[in-house]
């Protein structure tokens, strides 16, 4: 990866989406953002993946503006619920918007990045997502995410 003479940025547009924060519980957790002035949606049980998802907007005019997203467990055994007891709440994971999962999945495994998904599944929001291993990232749990 290293030796690369070209950069996925160079052809594929890629944008933070969100940073997500994991939480014991949305609703006590939910208070600072919304001090901060940011627009709280609505609550997804994401099934599949144990979790319930509250996202706080930055902008109401634009869609696409960078998120803060809760992370509530369904129950102690989930990722996030296992994420709560080892590491306490906090920041759990960042979210980047791709243009071509499929294909920056690829591309990432061709330059031996390590993937939690090889393939994409679907995540909150009816977005298909894959996760990058931490140990490509220098320990940070990135997301890829395509609307």
């Amino acid at each position: 990866m290293d030796g690369s003479k070209w950069f996925l940025g160079d052809w594929m547009k890629i944008y933070l989406d969100h940073i997500g924060i994991a939480c014991a519980d949305l609703d006590e957790s939910s208070g600072f953002w919304k001090l901060l002035g940011l627009i709280q949606g609505e609550d997804e049980v994401v099934e599949d993946q144990g979790v319930t998802t509250r996202f706080f907007s930055t902008s109401e005019e634009d869609p696409s503006s960078p998120k803060i997203e809760l992370l509530e467990p369904t129950s102690e055994d989930t990722p996030i619920g296992k994420f709560l007891s080892k590491r306490g709440p906090g920041v759990q994971q960042v979210c980047f918007r791709v243009e071509n999962l499929e294909r920056m999945i690829a591309i990432l495994l061709e330059n031996n990045i390590k993937m939690i998904d090889s393939t994409a599944r679907k995540g909150a929001h009816g977005a298909m997502i894959a996760f990058v291993h931490p140990k490509s990232t220098g320990g940070v749990l990135v997301e890829l995410a395509q609307k």
